[in-house]
């Protein structure tokens, strides 16, 4: 307390979610922010207000009462929010962006994930490659499948509609949106998958072992998140695209602690989502890859 009033700095963090710190797989991101505020002596009081507005501005009044150093203010997923109005000037939003902008933020970069996860099945040899989407579409829905619609578009490859399904984002919904993909009849069915989550790659993986096909020398599969104790755990493991979770957990504490210099309170740091390469991606049956080659002479 002593320190406080010289320094007139409390050493603390004030981070406030909807639901990330309840998610398993996005427990990264508070580590993340963590990590960085012990590096720099401060201490996070984390507050998640599964998503109740009354929680959510009690909280925030909870903690500049409290003085913290900072504020952040994060997200379960990726979206476009809007700023309450009892958040202090400077605070960092963390897997969201402020819709009138004002404040610095960090979000995956979506559109390029997808672009990523698309040239990986066409880098193996595929033409006919499959989005399999969500049914309750967030912004990270579209911007994926605008990188899956430009890689496919600059290969010369036809964007077929008929390619882009939807289902729950579980396992269950992945097999059941992988079994619509795979009743097409041939010469229409996809020999790649790009899926939307890994959970729903899960479900293709059961889909495809129901019909007796191998992955990846029948069907290759992409997922996205590389979430633990999912992805690495199919047999074979998953290719799929992280979500930079702790990275962007570091970033937003840096930036709320000045620490950083990218952190333009007008402008929202996309951060990379790299491929991860195991084993459920392979050039197409050796059929379709001839019959692709066929059609292009």
């Amino acid at each position: 307390m002593a320190r406080s009033l010289r320094t007139r700095q409390t050493r603390t963090v004030g981070l406030i979610s909807d639901q990330i710190a309840t998610t398993p797989f996005a427990g990264r991101m508070l580590a993340g922010a963590q990590d960085a505020a012990r590096e720099n002596d401060h201490l996070v009081i984390f507050v998640d207000t599964g998503g109740d507005e009354d929680v959510e501005r009690d909280a925030i009044s909870a903690l500049r009462a409290q003085q913290v150093d900072a504020m952040i203010y994060a997200c379960m997923w990726h979206r476009v929010v809007e700023v309450p109005e009892s958040l202090p000037a400077g605070s960092v939003f963390l897997d969201c962006r402020p819709v009138h902008g004002g404040f610095p933020s960090v979000v995956p970069a979506d559109r390029e994930g997808g672009y990523a996860a698309a040239r990986v099945l066409i880098g193996a040899g595929h033409r006919r490659i499959a989005y399999l989407d969500t049914v309750d579409p967030p912004i990270a829905s579209g911007l994926r499948e605008e990188g899956y619609v430009q890689a496919l578009t600059e290969a010369g490859i036809a964007v077929d509609p008929a390619l882009h399904v939807r289902g729950e984002t579980t396992a269950f919904g992945g097999r059941e949106a992988a079994d619509r993909l795979l009743d097409l009849p041939d010469g229409q069915r996809p020999t790649g998958i790009f899926c939307f989550n890994d959970r729903m790659a899960v479900g293709v993986y059961l889909a495809a072992h129901a019909r007796g096909l191998r992955i990846p020398d029948d069907l290759s599969v992409v997922g996205y998140d590389d979430q633990l104790l999912v992805a690495a755990e199919q047999d074979p493991p998953l290719t799929t695209v992280a979500l930079p979770h702790y990275e962007m957990g570091r970033w937003a504490m840096e930036v709320a602690l000045g620490v950083r210099a990218d952190g333009n309170s007008d402008a929202t740091h996309r951060m990379e989502c790299p491929v991860i390469r195991r084993d459920s991606v392979g050039p197409p049956p050796a059929h379709v890859a001839k019959q692709s080659r066929r059609r292009t002479t």
